[in-house]
């Protein structure tokens, strides 16, 4: 009995941590929208990096991958909130893209070019190469890694940022609490299974 009322709380507690992390991370998705205003208002991309949003549609996509039932069953709420977060990257590159100078229109498309390519070699390679277990560590640990590539996306703008005397970063706090709650979930429900 009590074995069951913990496991009830537990699934509770997951469920909450994961629908958190969804709202958290919608925030996160929303907060670039100032800066596109901006960008639209004065017809460019002023001295704004667009790489911010690529490295977060690579790691969109790539939890994106996580989440699906094939990987990590369970988890469902990972990937729709990346579905949902790889959307709102594509568009702001979509809109960085035609605002930018022809230079860095090409240099973005190339990058964003380069996002699909990897993301199709990493679900070849999951799908052809690996067994279920296997693949759901490794797509876990490119999470992590995309991730941290994502969180240390903004320190390309620092020295910007000092020139300028400006603060306004592509993400702000919503990324870290978006980002640091989604983990909670599958690990939760990792722990839970060997119990």
């Amino acid at each position: 009995m009590s074995l069951t009322i913990i496991s009830s709380v537990y699934e509770v507690c997951s469920d909450a941590a994961g629908i958190a992390g969804n709202i958290f991370a919608f925030g996160l998705f929303l907060s670039p929208i100032p800066t596109f205003r901006r960008i639209i208002r004065n017809g460019s991309t002023e001295q704004f990096s667009g790489m911010p949003y690529i490295y977060a549609l690579l790691n969109c996509l790539i939890c994106l991958w996580y989440g699906f039932p094939i990987i990590s069953p369970g988890i469902i709420l990972v990937a729709t909130v990346n579905s949902i977060g790889a959307i709102f990257q594509l568009i702001y590159i979509i809109i960085f893209i035609a605002y930018a100078t022809k230079p860095m229109k090409l240099k973005m498309l190339g990058f964003l070019v380069s996002v699909f390519a990897v993301f199709a070699s990493i679900v070849f390679v999951s799908l052809q190469f690996l067994d279920s277990s296997s693949r759901q560590l490794f797509i876990g640990y490119l999470s992590v890694a995309s991730l941290i590539s994502m969180f240390a996306s903004p320190l390309l703008i620092i020295n910007l940022v000092i020139k300028m005397k400006s603060v306004e970063l592509p993400m702000g706090l919503e990324q870290y609490w978006g980002q640091s709650s989604w983990p909670c979930m599958p690990i939760s429900k990792e722990l839970h299974k060997r119990n």
